[in-house]
């Protein structure tokens, strides 16, 4: 086994196929990306089983899905400070074993504040680790394979909606919900040998510092594409925190059609993730101008449409290409706009996510308790217009700004 792998060798681009060693390191980082989503919302499915044992309050419950996401905002910039020139594979080594202590603890906890312990240790791993992610994916394969290698690792993000909860909440049925965690556990187990085996050495040629992040923010690219990934995931999770509810009330489907329309939702997005890999290097802002209009359109038809189940169908299953495609296209675009500081464009761009999700999903509820579910899609559609508008902003003096800089290793035309 190869034990080393520079980032120049990486880097360089003779036209040859990255090797099948290369894609197995992808193949590592995305079962580490499965498991990390599935334990993210596992508790989702389990929630009245856990609260009931540990005796708090299911809204109490709750915070077993906000903790760990406010600890990875502040997670996601923090760990790359602290990890310096540390090799890269060894940090996600480090991390994918405090993921493996993560399920343990919970899956064992005798109380809810121990649960709320593990899933801190979620937190603080879930944001270094979708930070050395999308920085290390350009650097495991050549050039010319970096969106596939990006759309293999998200499809592991994809594989745990679709697969990986419903699973969870599945085994808990005939077993326990400690079960769901210690089946994750082994996951995570798994993915932690093949990281070990196949990821290889990827040193750090400098550490992240402080003024890098101070940095980037003080450019007007950085800071106008961080703020329009704001406003589409804030757009995005804003509603479909809420999606069961609006197609249980406003469109009357029953549950198990709303099973079905789900599950659609996620495999259609596993299906565009893959089919935007192939163009979205060429077509970045088309590509990714697109799915933000078409995330906008059907926001604001299913409240127009609420009484058509025919066109909720459509118009759901047009929100899952949509989503499918956009973290893909946003992973690529914030390399592009940050190619002379990857980690610190991927450690701001994990921290921004993590806040959207988190006041997207409370501003969204806030809209829902007090006008309605079918306001708060129209809310959403409102931010997803934002975005469109912000993407809109980005003309030719911004493109030359960003491809100016440094070469983006993962995208050596230099096209934002």
């Amino acid at each position: 086994m190869e034990d080393n792998l520079s980032a120049s060798s990486a880097s360089s681009d003779d036209g040859a196929a990255s090797s099948l060693r290369s894609w197995l390191a992808v193949v590592a980082v995305a079962i580490g990306a499965f498991a990390f989503v599935t334990t993210e919302f596992l508790p989702v499915g389990l929630l009245p089983r856990i609260a009931a044992e540990l005796g708090v309050l299911p809204g109490t419950a709750g915070l077993m899905v906000t903790v760990p996401g406010v600890i990875a905002a502040i997670s996601a910039p923090g760990l790359m400070l602290v990890a310096g020139r540390m090799d890269r594979r060894q940090v996600f080594l480090l991390l994918t074993a405090l993921l493996l202590a993560s399920n343990l603890i919970s899956a064992f906890a005798p109380s809810f504040v121990v649960m709320l312990i593990g899933r801190a240790l979620l937190g603080a791993a879930l944001g270094g680790f979708w930070t050395l992610a999308t920085a290390a994916s350009a650097r495991l394969v050549r050039p010319k394979d970096s969106a596939k290698a990006m759309a293999t690792i998200l499809t592991g993000v994809t594989c745990a909606t679709v697969i990986g909860v419903p699973l969870g909440t599945f085994i808990a049925s005939f077993a326990s919900w400690r079960a769901s965690f210690m089946a994750t556990g082994v996951l995570v187990a798994l993915a932690l040998v093949a990281q070990f085996v196949f990821v290889p050495s990827l040193p750090s040629s400098a550490a992240l510092r402080l003024r890098d992040l101070v940095g980037l923010l003080r450019r007007p690219h950085p800071r106008k594409s961080m703020l329009m990934v704001a406003l589409v995931f804030g757009a995005h999770f804003s509603s479909y925190t809420y999606i069961t509810p609006f197609l249980l009330r406003n469109a009357n489907l029953t549950m198990p059609t709303i099973t079905w329309l789900l599950l659609g939702f996620g495999l259609i997005g596993f299906i565009s993730n893959f089919a935007v890999s192939s163009t979205v290097t060429r077509n970045l802002k088309i590509s990714l101008g697109v799915m933000i209009a078409l995330l906008m359109f059907a926001l604001v038809s299913l409240p127009l449409l609420q009484h058509s189940p025919l066109g909720v169908g459509a118009l759901v299953l047009a929100w899952g290409i949509a989503f499918g495609a956009l973290p893909l296209c946003f992973s690529i675009w914030i390399q592009r706009a940050t190619p002379d500081s990857p980690e610190a464009g991927s450690a701001l761009f994990v921290s921004i996510i993590q806040v959207a999700i988190a006041l997207g999903s409370l501003v969204g509820g806030m809209v829902v308790d007090h006008v309605g579910i079918a306001v708060d899609f129209l809310f959403g559609s409102g931010l997803a217009l934002l975005g469109l508008a912000a993407l809109a902003s980005f003309g030719r003096s911004a493109r030359k700004a960003a491809a100016g800089t440094i070469a983006c290793p993962a995208c050596p035309d230099g096209q934002s």
